[in-house]
């Protein structure tokens, strides 16, 4: 079964992802992490992240910035990807954007029993600056072809499932 959770920043998706996994699958569960700690803040942010996790079962963790299309076929099923937007930021900053296209593909065609983090883009208005643009862009068709591949499909709202699909 694949899962796909989209809502808006801290909305609950992570702790609905982790929540949903520690009631589908026995553990030990993958887990893998696109974020990277590049500064302070996303330090803390992990470190909050992974002391969640430890607090509701045995996750595995895979950090994988770039590569999803691999780590989803190398890292034991069933698996929790959090998440697609910092995969995509990850790609534009090191310039890997070319890659995209060969590595969404990938991924979709690896995923077995997963649940699938992104943020929902489109809800405000287009932005001023090309980058984020073209960010939303590349992150839109992300999460359209995940859904459509999803057994179900899931939108968080302050804390809140609606369920899609």
């Amino acid at each position: 079964m694949i899962i796909f959770i989209t809502g808006g920043v801290k909305s609950g998706k992570s702790r609905r992802a982790l929540e949903l996994a520690q009631h589908l699958w026995a553990f030990p569960v993958s887990f893998i992490a696109t974020a990277e700690a590049l500064d302070d803040e996303m330090k803390l942010r992990i470190r909050r992240h992974q002391e969640e996790r430890s607090a509701l079962g045995a996750f595995l963790t895979v950090e994988e910035p770039l590569a999803l299309d691999e780590a989803i076929v190398k890292a034991p099923s069933p698996a929790v990807v959090d998440c697609i937007p910092l995969w995509i930021n990850n790609l534009m900053y090191y310039r890997r954007e070319e890659d995209f296209q060969a590595l969404l593909e990938g991924f979709i065609r690896g995923m077995q029993d997963a649940i699938v983090v992104s943020n929902e883009t489109g809800l405000g208005n287009i932005p001023f600056d090309e980058t984020t643009r073209r960010y939303n862009l590349l992150l839109a068709e992300a999460n359209l072809r995940i859904a459509a591949a999803a057994d179900r499909v899931e939108f968080m709202v302050s804390g809140i499932p609606w369920r899609l699909k």
